[in-house]
């Protein structure tokens, strides 16, 4: 699933990294497809769904970003499933590095206002 104008505001430490940038969709392939389902049984369209519901927490990952920016998502399916993304940024796409179901701590802190 592709997005015409999809819109993600990514912050950092109150600090706006990517504010209202137009993203043109996903950027997937068999491999990053085939890990994610197969290592967490999270599918590619699970992982899409969060960037469309609210809330949607993300942030910049200073530490794992040497080779490029890399960015944490936590967020919620259509089916309320709750997910903890890694993911980047390439040509404009959203290109998901990891998916996982969050843990019980990350949770907590996805339910505060």
């Amino acid at each position: 699933m592709t997005a015409p104008s999809l819109y993600c505001m990514i912050t950092y430490r109150m600090r706006v990294i990517v504010n209202k940038s137009r993203l043109s969709g996903f950027d997937w392939d068999k491999g990053n497809i085939d890990k994610n389902l197969k290592r967490h049984r999270v599918n590619y369209k699970e992982c899409e769904e969060i960037f469309f519901n609210k809330p949607l927490k993300t942030f910049y990952d200073k530490v794992h970003s040497r080779k490029e920016k890399r960015f944490v998502a936590y967020g919620e399916t259509n089916r309320e499933r709750k997910l903890f993304l890694v993911f980047t940024i390439r040509n404009k796409r959203i290109r998901i590095i990891s998916a996982r179901d969050m843990s019980r701590k990350e949770r907590r802190y996805y339910e505060q206002k």
